[in-house]
C-alpha cells in the first residue's frame, strides 16, 4: 500500500504552536519528525504528538515510512528545500511508494517580515558577534545618514522608479530600526514601543475610521487632525513643533503655513539683506499657491540638465 509522506510548513514569525485546525489534526494522528530540535518541535511535544528528530535524510523518511505509513515532515524554517526535492526525485522514480503532500500549517501575516528586520538588528548589535561600527553610533553620529536616505527616497519618487522607491524605502526603514534598538540600549524604549505609539497615534487622529466621528471631505479631515494634534501637544506657539533643522526654504514656507492657520498678523523681515529678500520670496509663492523649495529644487535640477548637456557638448 502506498504511504504518505506530509511536509508541513510553518512561519517561523509565529508563536510556537500556532497551527490550523488541520494541521494539528494531522500531528495529533501521525509520528511526527523533524531535522532538529525547535520551539515548535517542543509545542507539539507539550500538546500530545508523537516527535522524534532524525537526520534530514530520504531514506531515514522511507524507514519511518515503512514502519507507520503516514508520517509528517516538519520543515525547518528554509522549508527543507533540498530534502523536498531529493524525496519528490526519488518517489518519482518509485511509482507507488508512497505520495508527498505539501501542507501549510501557518502563515506569515502581512508585515511578518519586519520581525526579521528586528532579529537582524539584534545580531548586528550584539555586543560580542555584531558590527563595530553600528555598535559605535548614536543618534548624532547616525542623525546625517536619515537624511541623506530620505532625500535618496524623495528622488526615487520623483523619479517614479518603483524598484528604487522600495529599495530606498528599505534604506529608510534601516535607521528607524536601527535607532530604535539604540533607544533600547541608552533610553529603554524599544522598537515596539515606536510601533505601539505610532498605532495609538494613527487612531487617535482618525476618529472617522476608528470611531463614530462623522466629518465631511478631506480639509474636514485635515482640520480635525490639527485640532486633535493641537490637543495632543498642548502647544504655546502656532510655531512650536515645527522642524527647525529642515532646508531653509521649506522652513520658511512652514512657518508662514503654521501663522496663517493661526490666523497672525506677522510682519515679514525687512528684505534689505539677502535673507528677508529670499523670505519675501517663499511668502510671495505662499500667497500664489506655490512651493518655493520644489520652485527652486527644479530651477536647479534643470540648470543641473544644462551643466550636463555643456559638457558633451
Amino acid at each position: 500500500m502506498s504511504g504518505r509522506v506530509v511536509l508541513l510548513v510553518t512561519s517561523p514569525r509565529l508563536p510556537a504552536g500556532v497551527l490550523t485546525a488541520q494541521a494539528w489534526d494531522l500531528v495529533r494522528a501521525h509520528p511526527v519528525y523533524a531535522g532538529a530540535s525547535s520551539e515548535q518541535l517542543d509545542a507539539l511535544r507539550a500538546a500530545g504528538a508523537t516527535v522524534s528528530v532524525v537526520p534530514a535524510h530520504v531514506e531515514t523518511l522511507l524507514t519511518a515510512l515503512a514502519e507507520h505509513g503516514t508520517i509528517v515532515w516538519l520543515a525547518a524554517p528554509d522549508g527543507d528545500e533540498q530534502l523536498a526535492r531529493e524525496l519528490g526525485l526519488r518517489l518519482a522514480r518509485e511509482p507507488g511508494l508512497a505520495e508527498l503532500e505539501l501542507l501549510y500549517g501557518s502563515w506569515d501575516p502581512p508585515g511578518a517580515r519586519l520581525l526579521d528586520a528586528v532579529t537582524v538588528m539584534d545580531r548586528l548589535m550584539h555586543p560580542a558577534e555584531g558590527d563595530p561600527w553600528k555598535r559605535a553610533q548614536t543618534h548624532h553620529s547616525l542623525a546625517p545618514f536619515l537624511l541623506e536616505e530620505a532625500y535618496e527616497l524623495y528622488d526615487a519618487i520623483r523619479d517614479d522608479d518603483a524598484e528604487a522607491v522600495r529599495e530606498e524605502l528599505g534604506d529608510v526603514l534601516l535607521q528607524v530600526v536601527l535607532h530604535a534598538r539604540l533607544g533600547e540600549e541608552t533610553a529603554g524604549f524599544t522598537i515596539d514601543d515606536v510601533a505601539g505609539d505610532l498605532v495609538a497615534k494613527l487612531i487617535r487622529r482618525n476618529p472617522h475610521v476608528f470611531a463614530d466621528t462623522e466629518v465631511g471631505g478631506i480639509d474636514d479631515i485635515i482640520a480635525n487632525w490639527e485640532q486633535i494634534k493641537k490637543a495632543e501637544k498642548s502647544r504655546a506657539s502656532a510655531v512650536d513643533g515645527v522642524a527647525l533643522s529642515q532646508p531653509a526654504l521649506a522652513l520658511a514656507a512652514k512657518l508662514l503655513q503654521r501663522v496663517a492657520r493661526a490666523g497672525l498678523d506677522v510682519p515679514l523681515p525687512p528684505p534689505t539683506d539677502l535673507g528677508g529678500a529670499l523670505f519675501a520670496l517663499v511668502a510671495r509663492a505662499q500667497s500664489e499657491d506655490g512651493d518655493a523649495e520644489a520652485a527652486l529644487r527644479a530651477a536647479a535640477l534643470s540648470y543641473l540638465d544644462a551643466v550636463r548637456r555643456v559638457e558633451r557638448s
